[in-house]
């Protein structure tokens, strides 16, 4: 069996999400997953919908947020390609982010995932608290 047929076997064999990718793409797409999926990536692509900002206002534009946790964040989607940081040379330093093209493309899945967390989360606050109870329906 020729090794593209084989891959090919392996994938369809494989139900689930994942089982049009071939086998070796399986870990960089959950790894891909687990980025976008991040809480802070998820604010913090939100919060650069409009254009560049600076990093105090990237922090001021996600609540909760640490400056340890941004750091790392924007580090993570620099690396990525998600997101781009400019330095200028200024006194004092004044280094901007913004979203790439690849990172725009993520924007609307993003945007739409923070919409639904918002429209349902006074139903979802319910829902534990009555399942909390020991009220499953």
């Amino acid at each position: 069996m020729e090794p593209a047929t084989k891959q090919a076997d392996t994938a369809a064999a494989r139900p689930g999400p994942c089982s049009r990718w071939p086998d070796e793409s399986v870990e960089i797409i959950r790894d891909v997953l687990d980025r976008a999926g991040d809480k802070w990536t998820t604010l913090v692509i939100a919060a650069l919908q409009n254009g560049p900002l600076r990093y105090t206002d990237l922090q001021r534009a996600i609540p909760g947020i640490s400056q340890r946790m941004l750091t790392l964040t924007l580090r993570q989607l620099h690396r990525d390609g998600l997101v781009t940081r400019t330095a200028y040379a200024e006194v004092p330093p004044r280094v901007e982010y913004a979203l790439t093209n690849l990172g725009v493309t993520l924007l609307d899945i993003v945007v739409s995932l923070i919409d639904w967390a918002g429209a349902h989360h006074t139903d979802i606050k319910d829902n534990r608290r009555r399942f909390d109870a020991g009220q499953v329906r």
